[in-house]
């Protein structure tokens, strides 16, 4: 029964996943604690170069912080955006993110009628560029 409740006081119930480039990814997730109260948890998880697995780095957020946090992130990045780069393309990540996602969609459209359609054991060629590690 304790170990019970020890893992439901960590688990999500709401999470977000952010994909950011090859290696970096933010996870927004909401837990519950005991007390039937909510927190965040902001997670920048990057893949490590030269070994297997990741690094993480979590943020623990509160409600009573929600608020200040929130205006400052914003703050900051307005900042950035309007004072120091303000002729930078920020929406320019965003459209080669939605391309990537809707080739990815593609392919697995792809695969998946390729292989509804044939159950031979024929192989494809596949270029080296096109599997990703």
């Amino acid at each position: 029964m304790e170990n019970e409740s020890n893992s439901r006081r960590y688990e999500s119930v709401f999470s977000k996943k952010v994909r950011a480039g090859k290696r970096r990814t933010y996870f927004f997730d909401v837990r519950q604690t005991k007390g039937e109260d909510y927190y965040l948890t902001l997670t920048e998880s990057t893949r490590k170069f030269n070994s297997d697995g990741y690094e993480r780095h979590k943020i623990f957020l509160y409600k009573e912080d929600f608020n200040r946090f929130t205006d400052g992130l914003q703050e900051a990045v307005d900042y950035v955006k309007t004072e120091l780069m303000p002729d930078y393309d920020y929406d320019e990540y965003t459209r080669k993110h939605e391309e990537w996602e809707a080739s990815q969609a593609e392919s697995d459209g792809e695969y998946k009628k390729n292989t509804e359609n044939d159950s031979s054991d024929v192989t494809e060629d596949v270029a080296e560029d096109d599997i990703s590690w």
